[in-house]
């Protein structure tokens, strides 16, 4: 049986500096970045608020997705957001429920 895994943006804040990822374990991974365990650019940037995120059945449909939308232009991405989540909350507390 496949396990879902997970195509997601953090913010810095609203319209900030944004991350997108792809990880089998979301709760996990977004804890890391808040965290500040995964040195780099989110650590850097202050990147750590989910802001959007979708779920693949496969981890090899959610590293396609990603490699999408990392070629798309920041203001689509943007939108993305927007669509969901138009007040740019941190949904890391909807899925640790």
């Amino acid at each position: 049986m496949d396990r879902d895994s997970y195509v997601y943006l953090l913010a810095s804040k609203p319209y900030g500096t944004l991350y997108l990822g792809v990880t089998s374990d979301l709760i996990q991974r977004v804890w890391q970045h808040r965290e500040k365990f995964v040195k780099g650019f989110t650590t850097r940037y202050s990147v750590s608020l989910l802001v959007w995120y979708e779920i693949h059945g496969d981890i090899m449909e959610a590293i396609k997705r990603e490699k999408q939308l990392k070629e798309w232009k920041r203001e689509w991405k943007i939108d993305l957001v927007q669509e969901k989540n138009p007040h740019w909350r941190d949904l890391f507390d909807d899925i640790v429920g």
